[in-house]
């Protein structure tokens, strides 16, 4: 039982920190660095985990998926309390229901505690909703599990990563043609960037090319790419209708900053590593990790090297590979240094390269 138990402990660390939003002023503080501390010392002290027990029970695996849903918009209704206006109807309606402590601590918490805020709520919501979905869309022959993920994908504007990463992504991954490799040398910021865009327009020619083989309208309801931002639209509009324009900018900040969130897990999880684009896909061409509390709180999202060598496999199923390339720690203290561009440059050089060819040579490609 311990073994399913294990992987509800970030739905835990998410309430608790969600509590803290709602105590705010200064808890806010305190909940967003007890909530680093505990992940970087957790994966510091506790080590690895290479054990890779049968998880039979379908059933609560299930469970462990969709609960994702009810927690995101927890973590979406939280950033719209602290920013919801009480003059507004809902704010009336919440003050006459709500204990006054609460509406006390509303009040108390200062501007730069909101902007302290961002990025914890989008730490949360990257944890509980991207990878989540990062598992359900996966699971292509499961169109309510794809429409789940795609649903919690809008909470950070990236519904289509459903399309990119599972038809783009996983097949063009290590060479120059997939936008979410970044190239040796390349810092995270301007990774964002070049990610964020280059993954919007090979979502949209793979949807184009799909209604084009079926003789379908591009510009249609047919076309999932425009589904896809119209359901993060509806989640923008609904922020709006419940705390006004500040809500809606709320949304939009803690939405970026899961969608930064990602492409930092994207940077460090495929950062200098490059194949032959004809070359099948190792596990070679991925960095892993097999830290206890980061596999625990990623549904085993780290072992990546097994998860890009075969895409289909569930979380439950990928395998440690400890012989893979490995990652420099945890997941978190991993974004850290990422975030540094010098100290993470210096600390990659002292990686070895998994491949070294003829074709990266020509192309200009520096293995690390």
């Amino acid at each position: 039982m311990w073994h399913y138990l294990k992987f509800f402990n970030f739905y835990i660390a998410v309430l608790l920190g969600l509590s803290s939003i709602w105590l705010g002023n200064y808890f806010i503080v305190y909940g967003y660095a007890l909530y680093l501390a505990l992940y970087i010392l957790g994966d510091a002290l506790l080590g690895d985990d290479i054990s890779e027990p049968p998880l039979l029970n379908q059933r609560l695996l299930r469970y462990m998926l969709y609960g994702a849903m009810p927690i995101a918009i927890m973590i979406y209704l939280s950033a719209l309390w602290l920013v919801l206006p009480f003059q507004s109807t809902t704010g009336q309606w919440i003050m006459s229901n709500l204990p006054l402590y609460f509406v006390n601590a509303k009040l108390d918490t200062s501007w730069w505690q909101l902007v302290i805020a961002v990025p914890f709520l989008g730490l949360m919501l990257g944890g509980v909703a991207t990878v989540v979905a990062h598992e359900l869309v996966h699971k292509i022959g499961n169109p309510i599990a794809v429409a789940v993920g795609r649903w919690l994908l809008a909470f950070s504007f990236d519904a289509n990563f459903s399309i990119e990463h599972v038809y783009n992504h996983h097949i063009k991954v290590a060479t120059p043609e997939d936008p979410a490799t970044a190239p040796r040398g390349r810092n995270v910021y301007v990774h964002f960037v070049k990610a964020f865009t280059g993954t919007q327009k090979a979502g949209w020619q793979i949807e184009k090319k799909r209604l084009e083989r079926k003789s379908i309208s591009i510009y249609s309801w047919h076309n999932a790419f425009l589904r896809g931002w119209a359901m993060s639209i509806i989640l923008l509009t609904l922020a709006y209708i419940l705390s006004g324009v500040f809500g809606a900018l709320m949304f939009v900040a803690v939405g970026l900053s899961a969608k930064f969130t990602l492409e930092i897990v994207n940077y460090m999880e495929h950062y200098g590593l490059v194949r032959h684009p004809k070359q099948p896909v190792r596990p070679r061409h991925s960095w892993n990790s097999n830290r206890r509390v980061s596999c625990w709180t990623m549904f085993n999202l780290p072992r990546h090297s097994h998860h890009h060598a075969q895409g289909a496999v569930p979380f439950e199923k990928l395998k440690a590979m400890p012989d893979s390339p490995e990652m420099i720690g945890g997941y978190i203290s991993t974004m850290a240094i990422a975030l540094i561009p010098p100290l993470w440059f210096k600390v990659m050089e002292k990686k070895p390269g998994t491949l070294g060819c003829e074709f990266c040579q020509q192309r200009g490609i520096r293995n690390n």
